[in-house]
């Protein structure tokens, strides 16, 4: 009961600032007050004030409170441990096997039964390697664009 006395005191007071606010002809931020003011009334008037009085003074839901915070908190262990693993067992087996039959080629020590071409035997021709300077030449442009 005086739950819902203090929601209809804050609801007539947010109304209220809410008048004055729309007196000052600033109407759509006294619109946004008028409905946050309302609140209040609306969660008494469902009953929703009602119950949440009465679980918070119930050692029972305080007790439910902390087994849901112990399984958010094993939750988020195994979260972490996961992360730091790389991923699920399936994904660590699937990526296991994968670099097992990378490494390995059964069918590249077999002989070309087709006639070969040479071009594609021959190495290509590497690019020649950049210099050091020409790795921070676009970061050195752009610094000189802003005068640094």
């Amino acid at each position: 009961m005086i739950a819902e006395t203090i929601c209809s005191a804050v609801s007539a007071a947010g109304l209220g600032i809410a008048a004055i606010t729309a007196y000052r002809k600033r109407f759509l931020a006294a619109t946004r007050i008028a409905a946050y003011a309302l609140v209040p009334v609306a969660l008494a008037m469902t009953g929703i004030v009602k119950w949440a009085a009465s679980t918070a003074f119930s050692p029972m839901a305080w007790a439910g409170f902390g087994v849901l915070a112990v399984a958010w908190l094993l939750f988020m262990t195994t979260r972490a441990v996961e992360r730091r693993r790389g991923g699920t067992r399936k994904e660590r087996r699937a990526a296991a096997k994968a670099a097992r039959q990378g490494a390995v080629e059964p069918a590249a020590s077999a002989p070309s039964l087709g006639p070969g071409t040479r071009s594609a035997a021959q190495p290509k021709a590497k690019e020649p390697a950049a210099k050091p300077g020409d790795d921070f030449s676009d970061i050195e442009a752009i610094l000189k664009k802003h005068g640094i």
